[in-house]
């Protein structure tokens, strides 16, 4: 019984062995795809960015599962300040998961902005930025912007912009500080992941989860 398994178990380990391999191989250029499509659109230098009158700050958690700020949220908010302070964007976007009351990204987002000195009204709070797509459709067809710029880590700017040209927006990205070390090892390993699924998204034209009724920037309703 055990010579008969043999050469079936041999053919699977084979097949699975090909399909790991197609697998890393996809993750791979995917990567390359998305990173080659942010070429020439990033910032680090709060001086060589050109100015644009919204930035879309895009959420994650403030607090850490163990306890503790989330170094990528703290990174975020302070990208962001440093752009406004610095007159690069006069308008922000606040743009993360409001899943359940007890979870509300924008307005934690919105708290700590204020608390560095900007105004109410010139943070505008997207509830429904589920994912990176809704971030960067919904600032378009519901905030009304055609050109932004994308405040968060670089891995994750650059699939932003990605998405951005994919539908034909003007974006560039701003890239506030990485995270090293194990955590920011995972994140990056989940990072390949969500970009062949960004690129699945394109290819099928998927769409935002919610879209909802427009809140322009600039007009009356949001001044």
């Amino acid at each position: 019984m055990g010579r008969r398994l043999t050469k079936p178990i041999k053919r699977l380990l084979r097949w699975l062995l090909v399909f790991a391999a197609a697998l890393v191989l996809l993750v791979s250029v995917v990567n390359q795809w998305v990173s080659l499509s942010a070429q020439g659109r990033l910032y680090t230098s709060v001086s060589d960015i050109p100015a644009r009158p919204v930035g879309v700050l895009l959420g994650t958690s403030k607090y850490l599962s163990g306890g503790g700020i989330n170094p990528y949220y703290q990174y975020r908010i302070d990208a962001a300040l440093s752009l406004y302070r610095a007159g690069k964007v006069s308008d922000l976007i606040l743009s993360g998961d409001n899943a359940h009351r007890s979870y509300d990204e924008p307005t934690t987002m919105r708290r700590d902005l204020m608390a560095g000195g900007i105004p109410a009204q010139r943070l505008h709070r997207d509830y429904a930025g589920f994912r990176t797509l809704d971030s960067v459709v919904r600032a378009n067809k519901v905030f009304g912007q055609g050109r932004f710029t994308v405040i968060s880590q670089r891995f994750h700017n650059e699939r932003a912009i990605y998405l951005a040209r994919a539908h034909g927006l003007d974006a560039i990205g701003f890239d506030a500080r990485d995270v090293e070390g194990t955590g920011g090892a995972r994140v990056k390993f989940r990072e390949g992941l969500a970009r062949v699924s960004a690129v699945m998204d394109v290819l099928f034209g998927r769409e935002p989860k919610f879209l909802g009724d427009p809140e322009v920037i600039g007009s009356p309703k949001t001044q």
